[in-house]
């Protein structure tokens, strides 16, 4: 039965398949206190008594698991992103993103295995999929299936692959045999993660400061970005691939594309940051129906989307900037794009800005504008 399910889930497509017993995670202390030092930042999801307790115990979620079942789907290599369109300042986004929501394809592959499962039993059977979906702690259980090592930048690094990988777990009623543990750490003296994060998130710990962290700013974070850690920001977002892409393992193993199913789409890779700040609602849901950006609602995105804007410095965005700062009606994003055209601060921006300040009501709106223009300086190109 193992063996019918592994090679039928890689028939599915995924390249990692691991299996173990439905233990307590050894790391859940570790995961109990980074939560306690309130490292997790507005992730309260995280904290709850009900998410602690079923971390602790896949039991709770799944009374009669007697195996997790662990899968990993390849996403393209970052380091091959499709080619950018137009001339204008280009943002970046996260590999696992550029092509479908990841939850809407691992999910139903698992499922289908479940039902196969039971087919093969001709018996029906008790199973629960997870990606990212549900409170276990996936990468412990996927180290504990064999299929590599947590490294120091959190992610889970397999020898012969890499870490660009997503990953999924099913849990069955089924006792299969066990996969060998994966108990080395191949990490070594390597520091290359730790030292290019830009934002000095990852912690010697092999735990992140969440609050810090760039994905965590432009994907889970709903209010607006600390205005220290938006320069640190540079042209992502939608999450980030920096302290993977510096690691020796993917430069040397990882392949070039990922998973069909996970397939990039079109100007999604490195989107146009004056065409996305021109994104209506409807315009966004069109675009990103069935895609991971819709996690961040289109005011998060398009308050990154400005913050990128601020960071390139081009004064070919001060237009759009200014008709953002005065027409969209979320106040997060006419916000952020006050901070933009400070950052930018050429005379049309600083125009721009103070004309925003004669007529914005919202308070957070206008104390970002008074930042902004005593941040802007004139003369710059174009100014």
């Amino acid at each position: 039965m193992k063996r019918r399910l592994a090679g039928y889930l890689r028939e599915l497509g995924f390249e990692l398949v691991g299996f173990c017993r439905p233990d307590p995670p050894a790391h859940f202390a570790a995961f109990e206190g980074w939560v306690g030092q309130g490292l997790h930042a507005g992730m309260v999801y995280l904290a709850s008594e009900r998410s602690l307790a079923c971390r602790a115990d896949p039991a709770l979620l799944l009374p009669e698991v007697r195996t997790v079942v662990v899968v990993g789907l390849r996403y393209a290599n970052p380091a091959h992103p499709p080619e950018p369109e137009g001339d204008s300042p280009h943002g970046r986004v996260a590999a696992y993103a550029w092509g479908a929501d990841y939850h809407e394809v691992i999910v139903p592959l698992l499922e289908q295995a479940a039902r196969q499962t039971a087919a093969w039993l001709g018996r029906p059977a008790a199973w629960r999929a997870y990606t990212d979906t549900g409170p276990i702690l996936e990468r412990d259980f996927a180290s504990t299936a064999g299929l590599g090592w947590i490294g120091k930048n959190t992610c889970l690094i397999s020898p012969r692959h890499g870490s660009y990988f997503l990953l999924g777990e099913l849990l069955l009623d089924v006792a299969l045999e066990p996969d060998p543990p994966f108990t080395s750490d191949q990490c070594g003296s390597c520091r290359r993660c730790i030292e290019a994060c830009p934002t000095a998130c990852i912690r010697p710990d092999r735990t992140l400061e969440a609050g810090r962290c760039i994905s965590y700013l432009t994907i889970e974070h709903k209010g607006a970005i600390p205005p220290e850690l938006r320069p640190l920001m540079g042209d992502w977002v939608f999450g980030c691939d920096v302290c993977q892409q510096v690691c020796p393992w993917n430069l040397r193993f990882a392949g070039p594309t990922g998973s069909p199913a996970l397939s990039p789409r079109a100007r999604q890779a490195q989107p146009g940051l004056v065409d996305e700040l021109r994104l209506d609602p409807a315009a966004f849901n069109r675009k990103f129906k069935g895609a991971p950006q819709m996690r961040a609602k289109r005011r998060g995105y398009l308050r990154n989307v400005a913050v990128a804007l601020g960071n390139s410095g081009d004064a070919g965005a001060v237009q759009a900037l200014a008709e953002c700062l005065m027409e969209d009606l979320e106040p997060l994003v006419r916000a952020h794009a006050a901070w933009a055209l400070g950052q930018i601060g050429t005379r049309p921006a600083l125009a721009a800005l103070e004309k925003a300040l004669r007529l914005e009501n919202s308070p957070d709106v206008i104390a970002e504008i008074r930042a902004a223009l005593d941040a802007g300086s004139p003369g710059q190109p174009g100014g």
